[in-house]
């Protein structure tokens, strides 16, 4: 069974605290999504204005459960959510087809 990929991408809110949406992030992370079953890892992109997460499940089974539960947001979601322009985001789930 290959990995999964769920990329994000977005831009923050204008005058969003970067060091806090950091601690949101980290917070979302260790209280939510790293419970979730087949979570791999969560990286955080930057490039200018523009961010990616990029989160890996062991599965895209595993993905789909997360992209499930996470439609009725905890509060700890909702503060993440807080720092991001929605409009600006983007989201695919890939699986991963060959590593090198």
């Amino acid at each position: 069974m290959s990995n999964a990929i769920y990329y994000v991408s977005f831009k923050l809110k204008k005058n969003a605290s970067i060091p806090d949406f950091l601690l949101a992030a980290e917070k979302l992370n260790n209280e939510f999504i790293s419970k979730q079953k087949g979570y791999v890892s969560w990286q955080q992109l930057q490039d200018g204005e523009t961010w990616a997460d990029i989160i890996t499940f062991d599965s895209m089974e595993a993905l789909e459960n997360f992209k499930n539960v996470s439609s009725n947001p905890t509060d700890t979601a909702l503060a993440f959510y807080s720092f991001i322009n929605l409009p600006s985001c983007k989201m695919n789930a890939f699986s991963v087809e060959r590593s090198y």
